[in-house]
């Protein structure tokens, strides 16, 4: 049996799944075969993904819910924030994986893979497949940026689905980040979503170096919900989540055949971990590249917002305690739409320097920006 196809993708999660839907819905690639190679089947709710955008939007009719206020609470600085012309929406993942239909999918265990002299091949525990380009979510085998010169932390996270019996939350605000917890000498916040009066996803979210035991996670939820007065409630689902934050240049390890994607591709925003709307961008942009080039080591995923955000990271990984003032002085001074679009890479550079002026403590700022001034140039000249 012929095992080649014009595009394999590893991995079925945001990426691979968006550049799935982008190359199955244009007529230009209706010929093209495509294959997703994921060592789970995915047809369940074990993701969540949330972001913003004005008006309605190309994933409104699968959406779960939407919010036109947000939360931020800190010890600095507290307010409930109408967002409009913005909405923040989210997207569970059991609806996005269905949205591909004409895309195979093969479950098993990826071993290795390679670029050949006219593509590339993959070698699974179900064996041997060929393609033109591959995709891979899986970082490259030699990449450790841990262990880089690039300062490294994690954004991990366990959610609780909740129910109560009457109603308790408010479903037209969501709760971005509450900061008011203990924050143990790290960037630690919850986040909650609720998407009926008696129900809301609750998350336990920390910015740091390293991981929580289980039951910490679960002890921060359960005495966060206690302070809210909420000791009668179900847990419906669960979730757990841990995002790389780097400004690694992974697309250093792409080449002509082989491109990584989503967070093994650099595609996550380093500052805050948010990656759903810029994939949603990189791969409209990937899917129009590839009608008019051949070499996938041509394209191009870092911009300006890339030194913003090693600076940022720069500054939480050198003060990782400093991340409720920080982002308290991000919303505080400066208009709430500046900052969404800021935070979504679509802000203007005189909006981006009015953001970047107005964060505090501005020492640690200052500091991170010459520390990393080499790298920084080494980056801007690099071609």
């Amino acid at each position: 049996m012929e095992h080649r196809y014009d595009y394999i993708i590893l991995g079925s999660g945001a990426s691979g799944l968006l550049l799935a839907y982008r190359l199955d819905r244009d007529p230009y690639f209706s010929e093209k075969s495509i294959l997703i190679i994921d060592r789970e089947a995915k047809d369940t709710n074990d993701r969540t993904w949330c972001f913003w955008e004005e008006g309605p939007g190309e994933w409104d009719s699968i959406l779960s819910h939407e919010w036109g206020s947000i939360l931020f609470r800190s010890q600095e600085y507290g307010s409930d924030i109408a967002i409009e012309p913005y909405r923040y929406k989210m997207v569970r993942s059991a609806a996005f994986y269905s949205l591909s239909d004409k895309v195979y999918f093969l479950v098993t265990q990826v071993t290795s893979w390679k670029e050949t002299g006219q593509g590339a091949e993959v070698i699974t525990d179900a064996g041997r497949y060929e393609c033109r380009k591959l995709f891979s979510s899986i970082p490259a085998m030699d990449v450790n940026p841990k262990t880089s010169e690039y300062p490294y932390l994690h954004q991990h996270f366990v959610g609780w689905f909740i129910q109560t019996p009457g109603p308790v939350f408010n479903p037209e605000v969501a709760t971005f980040m509450d900061f008011t917890i203990d924050q143990k000498g790290n960037t630690r916040f919850m986040y909650v979503l609720p998407y009926a009066a008696n129900k809301a996803l609750v998350e336990y979210t920390l910015f740091s170096a390293s991981l929580l035991t289980s039951e910490e996670y679960e002890t921060g939820i359960r005495e966060y919900l206690t302070k809210q007065g909420l000791s009668d409630y179900t847990i419906l689902e669960k979730e757990t989540g841990d995002i790389p934050m780097t400004c690694y240049p992974f697309w250093r390890h792409n080449s002509a055949h082989i491109m990584y994607i989503g967070s093994a591709g650099g595609w996550t925003k380093a500052a805050t971990g948010y990656t759903f709307m810029n994939t949603v961008r990189t791969t409209l942009r990937l899917r129009d590249f590839l009608k008019k080039h051949d070499d996938l080591s041509a394209f191009r995923v870092r911009g300006r917002h890339w030194f913003y955000d090693l600076i940022f990271l720069d500054v939480l990984w050198h003060n990782n305690a400093s991340g409720s003032n920080v982002f308290s002085s991000v919303f505080k001074n400066n208009d709430i739409r500046t900052v969404l679009r800021f935070l979504d890479e679509t802000s203007g550079i005189l909006e981006d320097l009015g953001v970047l002026f107005a964060t505090s403590p501005k020492i640690n700022f200052i500091k991170s920006a010459i520390r990393n001034f080499p790298r920084i140039i080494h980056e801007f000249v690099r071609k």
